[in-house]
């Protein structure tokens, strides 16, 4: 997927780079400390897939409101999903992390296949939390409201 969302609709489309995860799975909040440890700059906003903010984006792109299939890169205003959307935060980050978009690479498809059981089994390999992550106070500005 790489859509383009309305600005005139979707005010978060104003944020440079916004990652909108779900904010209950230890596997994604894993992933966006990972990525705020590599983020010295600050480049990447987040936000969870649960705020209405982002339900209504979901919905726009027809896309599940409760049963996430994947995380969501907005990037000045287009949608990146899935195994194209990793490959874009990686690429940003320090360090060595950015030999992995070699991996851009493999075909989509395939990708997205190892994506896809990653994402199934995400809950049973690092649980889930009973509410969304709160951010520290350090990290308050790196967050978007609902």
């Amino acid at each position: 997927m790489n859509d383009q969302l309305d600005p005139s609709v979707h005010e978060w489309t104003k944020h440079k780079r916004l990652i909108l995860f779900d904010g209950v799975c230890n596997w994604c909040n894993a992933s966006v400390s990972l990525t705020i440890a590599h983020d010295p700059a600050g480049q990447f906003k987040f936000g969870t897939l649960q705020s209405e903010q982002a339900q209504r984006i979901l919905h726009d792109l027809n896309l599940p409101a409760h049963d996430y299939q994947t995380f969501l890169l907005l990037e000045e205003g287009r949608v990146y999903t899935k195994s194209a959307a990793a490959l874009r935060v990686i690429r940003q980050l320090s360090k060595w992390w950015p030999l992995y978009y070699l991996c851009v690479l493999v075909p989509a498809p395939l990708r997205d296949v190892v994506y896809d059981f990653v994402a199934r089994h995400r809950y049973g390999w690092m649980g889930r939390r009973a509410i969304c992550r709160v951010p520290t106070q350090a990290e308050r500005d790196r967050f978007v409201g609902s």
